[in-house]
């Protein structure tokens, strides 16, 4: 049933630029840490390249990811086909959080939507990338984007986004460093 692709070929791509979520897995190295599952959305993942995939991190009430790829750098992204032939891809990698401001960051970020801001960019060297039936996940249509994020980050505007982000996102749940660009609160 399942396979394993050496890199991201056009069949592949193909198939994870058509999925409108994907799913994004982290954990720390410690054994009582928590282990992090992130949806995603709003057009926000990108194929760079044969093992190379990026998206744009936006501003959330935790900063898990960032903090696991801090720490060890593991990652694994999940597709799934919620419609038409059932399929399930995972990449497994390393990632690496690209701050705003930063060469790489600036050179990426064109590439995504302009709004709303965003925390990051997280971009993963993929290692491993397999495949597998999905028949077992059930079939759903989508309406629409959920207008909510867009909105909370125009209400809060740039200078209370960043006050977020210092207050919500400077450590994981487990006390790992996260957002390190921010600003402090006093």
């Amino acid at each position: 049933m399942g396979k394993l692709f050496g890199h991201i070929d056009a069949g592949l791509q193909a198939f994870i630029e058509a999925q409108r979520v994907f799913f994004v897995a982290t954990a720390p190295l410690e054994a009582t840490g928590h282990i992090n599952l992130s949806p995603k959305g709003l057009d926000t993942f990108r194929v760079l390249g044969a093992n190379t995939v990026a998206y744009l991190d936006h501003v959330g009430s935790g900063a898990e990811t960032i903090a696991h790829l801090r720490e060890n750098r593991r990652i694994v992204v999940m597709l799934c086909a919620f419609d038409g032939a059932p399929r399930i891809v995972r990449l497994h990698g390393n990632g690496e959080v690209l701050e705003p401001g930063s060469a790489e960051y600036d050179r990426l970020r064109p590439l995504f939507a302009d709004s709303p801001p965003a925390r990051a960019i997280i971009l993963v060297t993929v290692n491993r990338i397999s495949d597998s039936c999905g028949f077992a996940v059930p079939l759903y249509t989508f309406q629409d984007e959920r207008p909510q994020l867009l909105a909370w980050a125009d209400r809060k505007g740039a200078a209370g986004l960043t006050q977020y982000q210092a207050e919500k996102n400077a450590t994981s749940i487990d006390g790992l460093p996260a957002v390190t660009w921010m600003p402090k609160e006093p």
